[in-house]
């Protein structure tokens, strides 16, 4: 089958939506699909053009996976140094225009669907517009509500503006043959936007569980720490924006201070790393890294005895923390922040623990509480893997993914 991928965000981008993407395309192209990528320049998290990408022009790239095959086009876009509202809506409005090309060489090629990732909803409508020229069958797929996010952060105010994004986004997303998301919660909330139940189609976010696995002995990023056994280590490991919530990580740290035996790992960087790093100025319990390479991965992961998943309380069931399968996998305790309500927290409550957003205080005990209790957080951290090894398996998710797009293709529905 010819796919189409269209999206902003792709491998080698090492966390959020283009680790997905990246790792979506390579499995189908491994299995026997021909995929067709329009994308951006690399540049997330870091919110600057990786090396090796020049500013300007497309970088084009193919390969043989498999019995399949892989041609990327990157396309060249404006990346601000701040990004604010104006400024990503700039930064969008580049990518829309210098991937029109691409995009329609992509669609004049027939493939069997258009897959669009979102964010950015806003280069969905030209997807949308030129796949019926084409007759291509569309698939839209939500990893995050941009415009729920936006209003709850506060990147975009309320008023006029506000219900104009709205009704876009109602339009938008209704006019695609299929919709999916990454959590039921999601699917629900494409419902209540108005698309219809029978093109909605949960797709959750995967991890690879031959590659992130429990491991035991003698860890690298433990002895580059200079920490043995008797150190607990608190990892984060991933984007550093607003809507991780990471100050309530630096309050609890700031309260666990004088505690011995305790170390903050944080992995990573994103538009609001200098201000937390401001805010974390002078504890000696907390420690700051690069995001790591790929191939580091499954060390990090297993270098942790805790791992920390915070997410401010007002974007909670906006997104489902794609970093959560990779700790699950990794079968270490997960400490999350996440209202009972919310899909996020019922799943922390039946893997690992929970805790109300924006209480500091309550993590704080938690993690002195755990700290203390080895033989808990094995337990806690063999239930969180074998929920993975349950529900997050590549190869099911995107054997899905394939039924639904040949449906798609043959009935005009995706028999989800």
């Amino acid at each position: 089958m010819k796919i189409l991928f269209y999206g902003l965000n792709f491998a080698p981008e090492l966390t959020g939506i283009g680790k997905y993407s990246g790792e979506m395309a390579a499995w189908l192209a491994t299995h026997g699909h021909e995929v067709q990528v329009v994308c951006a320049k690399p540049y997330y998290p870091e919110w600057r053009l990786h090396g090796g990408f020049g500013s300007w022009g497309n970088h084009l790239e193919r390969s043989a996976l498999g019995a399949g095959s892989l041609h990327i086009t990157r396309c060249p876009l404006w990346v601000p140094a701040s990004p604010s509202g104006a400024k990503r809506l700039l930064h969008l409005l580049t990518f829309a225009l210098t991937s029109l090309p691409a995009l329609v060489r992509g669609l004049w090629q027939q493939p069997a669907v258009v897959f669009v990732v979102a964010p950015a909803l806003l280069v969905a409508p030209q997807a949308l517009g030129l796949a019926r020229l084409f007759g291509v069958p569309t698939w839209l797929h939500v990893q995050d509500f941009e415009v729920d996010a936006a209003l709850g952060l506060g990147l975009v105010r309320g008023g006029r503006l506000a219900r104009w994004a709205r009704r876009f986004e109602s339009l938008v997303l209704s006019r695609f043959d299929c919709v999916s998301s990454i959590s039921g919660a999601m699917c629900a909330r494409l419902i209540d936007k108005g698309v219809p139940p029978q093109r909605v189609v949960l797709l959750p976010n995967w991890v690879d569980l031959a590659a992130i696995t429990p491991m035991s002995g003698p860890n690298g990023v433990r002895a580059e720490l200079g920490i043995g056994e008797n150190t607990t280590l608190l990892l984060y490991a991933g984007n550093m924006g607003e809507k991780q919530g990471l100050d309530v990580v630096i309050a609890a740290a700031r309260r666990l201070e004088g505690e011995p035996g305790l170390l903050f790992l944080m992995v990573g960087t994103g538009a609001a790393l200098c201000r937390l790093q401001a805010a974390a100025q002078g504890l000696p319990n907390m420690v700051w890294w690069p995001l790591q390479p790929l191939h580091r991965l499954n060390e990090l992961l297993n270098a942790a005895d805790i791992h920390l998943l915070p997410q401010r309380g007002d974007a909670a069931d906006l997104v489902m923390p794609s970093k959560l399968g990779g700790m699950l996998a990794s079968g270490r305790l997960v400490i999350g922040t996440a209202r009972d309500d919310t899909e996020l927290g019922r799943v922390l409550d039946a893997t690992g623990v929970r805790i109300d957003p924006g209480q500091p205080a309550l993590l704080a005990e938690a993690i002195s509480r755990l700290a203390a209790d080895p033989p808990q957080r094995a337990t806690l951290g063999a239930v969180g893997r074998r929920h993975a090894e349950l529900t997050l398996d590549i190869t099911p998710v995107l054997q899905l993914f394939v039924r639904s797009a040949a449906a798609l293709r043959t009935a005009g529905e995706p028999h989800p």
